[in-house]
């Protein structure tokens, strides 16, 4: 499947000296996995490439790989590869768009067709399952695979799928899985940094499950205001770890995380069944049919936000 682009993209690969990968703002194991598990397969495979992952860190993910910071110069005649990233304005480091040529390699829906070369699989668990289908297809026409790629497409793979329990998680999934086991890293090391809390964020986790709500419909709200953040010395970026918490909550449907920052809230949304990528992109996001993201700029957008998905639930 999606052969001609695979072909396509490693042709660009091998032809460019210079190569940038971004991915998408507020990352995520997956983010970093794809991004960065594309990078060390292609140093790997032509060592004498100057191959560059660009965008803003977050701390918690220093574990799987430290961004490098490069001049606008370097952009000059590069290939630019953006992974994991459905929409332009989510593309972390916006200089993207200042290389020969881009390449768009994810598995949101294609929304928003950016790029020379476009491969989207909305049917991967991950775009780190993507990447290594990539190697999979490359690995006789010259692609190499390393420890620290297969540790870094792991790493995107069980988190983008929940530890393989996301309805996401294929056959194909749990078999690219087993083969990426096979090579020299530590899988508890790896889970200790994905999954191990602060002992403050766990404090905010109790707080979570001590004050969510629920409508009779089944659909849950969980709202962190600033002085919440505060009070638990939490960033916003904290708080949208926890989003998971309530998908072990027996009766519920659906469920969306309310996380305010200085000039806008995050809006997280999870579900168990009913579909909600569509009432994300209502409000300035998406996303998966069971996972997306949204945007709300007051707290009337939230409760309407809230309203939705409750009507949601209803219909389901």
């Amino acid at each position: 499947m999606f052969k001609k682009m695979k072909e396509q993209i490693l042709q660009q690969i091998k032809s460019y000296e210079t190569i940038i990968i971004h991915r998408h703002v507020r990352p995520d194991p997956d983010a970093y996995g794809s991004q960065c598990g594309l990078a060390a397969i292609i140093q790997a495979s032509f060592p004498e490439k100057h191959v560059y992952t660009v965008g803003e860190e977050d701390g918690s993910l220093h574990f799987l790989k430290r961004m490098d910071v490069i001049e606008d110069n370097v952009y000059k005649g590069a290939l630019v590869i953006v992974c994991d990233t459905a929409n332009q304005e989510r593309v972390s480091d916006q200089r993207y768009t200042n290389g020969d040529i881009l390449i768009k390699i994810d598995h949101h829906p294609n929304d928003d067709a950016y790029g020379d070369i476009v491969w989207v699989d909305t049917t991967a668990s991950s775009t780190s399952e993507l990447i290594y289908e990539f190697y999979l297809y490359g690995k006789d026409k010259g692609l190499t695979m390393t420890d620290e790629a297969a540790r870094l497409l792991y790493a995107g793979i069980v988190g983008d799928t929940g530890r393989f329990l996301y309805p996401s998680t294929t056959e194909k999934t749990f078999q690219y899985a087993g083969d990426l086991i096979k090579y020299d890293f530590s899988r508890t090391t790896l889970y200790n940094g994905l999954y191990d809390l602060d002992e403050n964020i766990v404090h905010l986790q109790g707080y979570v499950l001590q004050n969510f709500e629920v409508t009779a419909s089944g659909a849950a709200r969980m709202v962190i205001k600033k002085d919440i953040l505060d009070k638990f010395n939490a960033k916003a970026s904290d708080a949208s770890l926890l989003v998971s918490t309530l998908g072990s909550v027996k009766g519920i449907k659906a469920w969306v995380f309310f996380i305010e920052e200085d000039n806008v809230i995050r809006v997280r949304l999870r579900s168990k069944g009913p579909v909600i990528n569509g009432l994300a992109k209502q409000f300035n996001g998406g996303g998966h049919p069971l996972a997306s993201g949204a945007s709300a700029y007051s707290w009337e957008e939230a409760d309407r936000v809230m309203e939705a998905l409750d009507e949601l639930c209803k219909q389901y």
